[in-house]
């Protein structure tokens, strides 16, 4: 619970002075934020680091404009203040939160409609690594792509933080899950996830391993943050009736296509931006997690992958190490002292 001293009037963030490579990020301090009405301030303990946090700092993925312009998605910690119009959540609650923006401080506000309690058996670390990768997840293979029972997936970046979360549910969902990596280490821990296949794409062409594995068929599910080449080698792999989802563009969003795929296979093309979505949108994602996820993961039956933790002053190797690659699940930066 909450020791409820006054809080203070200024914090420590992480800051980008400038659009550039990871080592613009520096500790500078500024007020702490006021809740709007129906949000929460959550003094924060741990924050996530992401691929969308490296574009805001690189200067391609700036925030809305009526977020915070600090970085950072997802956090977990106490919240200590709560503005009009919140019933859910209390002084004192320990979440953790997917937010517009302002993760990567140690006081940070997101609408009270974002907020999940700590899975009963996790820490506080652990429970920060989820949001922004459960959400992202659950709306995209489940809400659009409509996975089912039995079908078969292909997903990308195994061992991305999106890719752990993406094996696990899946495979609670019954799907027979290929994924690709970039090692054979890699594709040995995807497999201990329960990935049935796992196609190392430095060494293996994944088109003509999805055609081996699936004897032609093709899969019915793609999940791609690649974009680039992969647009038109996803399209190939998909079965009759094939959805394709794509939530990032790691090569590139221009490519030259072509389109017969889609009218020949009766494919379906689709994907989405978590952090533009609708407040509505993101709630009703945070209720769906809490009622089907939330217990497969006090079941131990989904579990955090957690690759290093950083402190914050260090948010600028964490960028680095991000787009290195080198990681297996998750990088997190510990925010409070």
């Amino acid at each position: 619970m909450s020791d409820r001293k006054p809080l203070p009037a200024t914090m420590r963030y992480v800051a980008a002075h400038e659009p550039g490579p990871p080592d613009v990020l520096a500790i500078a301090e500024g007020p702490v934020p006021i809740p709007k009405p129906s949000e929460v301030l959550i003094k924060v303990s741990y924050a996530g680091v992401n691929r969308p946090d490296c574009a805001q700092r690189a200067g391609t993925y700036p925030p809305p404009a009526d977020a915070s312009p600090i970085i950072g998605l997802e956090v977990a910690g106490e919240i200590v203040q709560c503005a009009d119009g919140v019933t859910a959540w209390q002084v004192g609650d320990e979440v953790c939160a997917l937010t517009p923006g302002g993760g990567y401080a140690e006081y940070c506000t997101t609408p009270a409609s974002f907020c999940l309690p700590i899975p009963k058996g996790l820490t506080s670390l652990e429970a920060a690594s989820l949001p922004e990768n459960f959400f992202t997840v659950w709306n995209n293979l489940f809400d659009r792509a409509h996975l089912a029972r039995g079908e078969t997936v292909l997903i990308h970046g195994g061992t991305s933080g999106i890719g752990v979360t993406a094996i696990q549910l899946a495979k609670q969902y019954e799907a027979l899950v290929i994924t690709t990596v970039g090692s054979d280490e890699k594709a040995e821990f995807c497999r201990s996830l329960g990935a049935d296949h796992a196609i190392n794409y430095k060494t293996q062409d994944f088109v003509a391993e999805v055609a081996r594995i699936t004897q032609k068929r093709g899969v019915d599910v793609v999940l791609d943050m690649v974009g680039g080449d992969y647009i038109e080698k996803n399209l190939k792999s998909l079965a009759l009736e094939g959805r394709l989802v794509m939530i990032a563009f790691l090569h590139g969003g221009r490519v030259e296509v072509d389109w017969r795929h889609i009218m020949m296979r009766r494919l379906t093309v689709t994907g989405s931006t978590l952090r533009a979505s609708p407040t509505e949108r993101k709630a009703a994602i945070a209720s769906s997690l809490r009622a089907k996820v939330w217990p497969l993961i006090e079941g131990g039956v989904v579990r955090p992958v957690i690759h290093r933790v950083l402190p914050l002053a260090e948010a600028a190797e964490a960028h680095a190490l991000m787009e290195s690659s080198r990681h297996i699940g998750k990088i997190m930066l510990e925010v409070r002292p």
